[in-house]
């Protein structure tokens, strides 16, 4: 059995040009030609940019700190460090990651209030002083390990209305603050601020209008006893998907309003946000291979009616774990391979003729199955492609090898904005991205010296354990 994906449709989209696009189809083309149809994704590194530009826009006053657990690739990290994004961090290995790229400790904030006592000692032995604690005996592991840090105190938020809730596992409640700002004052510790977040991907926008209310209070019990209070980090929560433009200026009002209301300009308050899949989601498009297919007779109404089964290259323990929360179906994008001679191969998207039959998409490697429709698409074959968007935010970094299934490659591809980024910039961060090459593939299997050909032979090694990166 398999865990099932559902990708609802309305349409089924055509395939678009611009450097990931064509990334992608060359990607499926070189498949194409041998056995090997590994599932894959592409990263269009420029939506970076363009992200982090919308974001600065809207939330003048704001500054980004990139929430690493979201996407993890050192290459992502390594743009945003370039385009001066601070980032939020939860453990050692993410502080290793950020700090190794030359990161001032001063852009990083350890956003996790339950810290292992070894990683708040390495935060201290590298400089990383934001700290967020929510409860007493974090407070003491502090006073022990880390003196000198720079606390923020994090609040509870209503987030109900969140895809994903954090508070009922993190966050103190404002009748508990109290009690924990004149503690920290006892152990001499230092409180610079407070924290909130109202969930991940969060629905409601006034979620935030409270919660910086809250904070304002928790401000005015700092300062009674004694701490400098001037940083206020808003968290997470925004959304990321491709088209969710809308949705995150409508939440960038609010917040701007909040802001304005409680902590207007010149009230000498730093303030920062934790964004992660609204710089991530639409950066990866996911490529994954049918690799089976078989028909079920379903009984039901006056007669048994014929259901087609895909299944797919991943699923469940891979790049779709998210999906077993999140509501937002993904429409793919049907790819058949048409012609592949002399190198030259045609590959068109499928226009929505709906099959007479119920279809549906079981992903590899998972036990429960969670039946999703795929209406409005023409019946498929083994050996045909399906393309999700927005697929950058929560999957690679939560994919695992269960089942012997490795985790999906990621081709990367960079536009001329990154690769003018450094000159114009000053900074090193981007390295190698900078110097002309159009493309990055990194993958944990594989060498693809063929791919491509511009500046073949400049290959190494990068990152951690096994990840190789090449550049052409």
């Amino acid at each position: 059995s398999g865990s099932a994906w559902v990708a609802q449709s309305v349409k089924c989209p055509t395939l678009g040009f611009g450097s990931s696009h064509d990334l992608l189809v060359r990607e499926i083309g070189l498949c194409a030609d041998s056995d090997q149809r590994d599932p894959f994704m592409v990263a269009n590194l420029g939506v970076l940019a363009s992200r982090h530009r919308a974001f600065c826009q809207a939330l003048p006053r704001v500054s980004p700190f990139y929430a690493v657990k979201c996407n993890n690739s050192i290459w992502v990290l390594r743009v945003l460090a370039s385009l001066g994004t601070g980032f939020d961090c939860a453990s050692q290995l993410e502080l290793e990651q950020v700090l190794g790229l030359g990161v001032a400790p001063s852009r990083i904030i350890y956003a996790n209030p339950c810290k292992p006592v070894s990683h708040i000692q390495y935060a201290a032995r590298h400089g990383v002083q934001l700290l967020t604690f929510d409860s007493e005996e974090e407070l003491t592991k502090v006073a022990q390990h880390y003196p000198g840090a720079r606390l923020v105190l994090r609040l509870w938020t209503q987030d109900s209305e969140s895809v994903f809730p954090l508070s009922a596992k993190f966050g103190a409640s404002l009748e508990a603050c109290e009690c924990l700002l004149k503690s920290a004052r006892d152990l001499g510790l230092t409180v610079v601020g407070t924290s909130f977040h109202v969930g991940s991907n969060c629905q409601t926008p006034h979620s935030f209008m409270q919660a910086v209310a809250d904070c304002r209070r928790v401000f005015e019990m700092g300062r009674a006893f004694g701490h400098d209070m001037s940083l206020l980090d808003i968290g997470g929560g925004f959304p990321g998907a491709e088209g969710c433009e809308p949705q995150f200026e409508e939440m960038a009002r609010v917040i701007s309003a909040a802001l304005a209301q409680d902590f207007p300009e010149g009230s000498g308050v730093e303030i920062i946000a934790e964004p992660g899949r609204f710089y991530t989601a639409s950066v990866c498009m996911a490529a994954v291979n049918i690799i089976a297919k078989k028909a079920v007779l379903e009984a039901g109404g006056w007669a048994s009616r014929r259901k087609l089964l895909y299944f797919l290259n991943d699923g469940h323990y891979g790049i779709f774990r998210i999906f077993l929360r999140e509501p937002l179906p993904r429409m793919p994008i049907v790819v058949k391979v048409k012609v592949w001679l002399w190198h030259s191969w045609m590959l068109r998207s499928l226009s929505p003729a709906p099959s007479p039959e119920r279809q549906w998409v079981l992903v590899a490697g998972g036990e429960e199955v969670k039946e999703f429709r795929l209406w409005f698409l023409p019946e498929l074959d083994v050996g045909d492609w399906l393309v999700f968007p927005s697929m950058g935010a929560y999957t690679s970094a939560m994919s695992s090898t269960f089942n012997g299934f490795l985790p999906a490659s990621t081709c990367y591809a960079m536009e001329h904005e990154l690769r003018c980024l450094e000159g114009e910039k000053g900074t090193g961060h981007l390295g190698d991205l900078s110097r002309g090459w159009e493309v990055a593939r990194t993958c944990s299997r594989h060498w693809y010296p063929h791919v491509g050909t511009r500046g073949l032979g400049r290959w190494g090694s990068h990152g951690w354990g096994d990840q190789k990166i090449g550049c052409f």
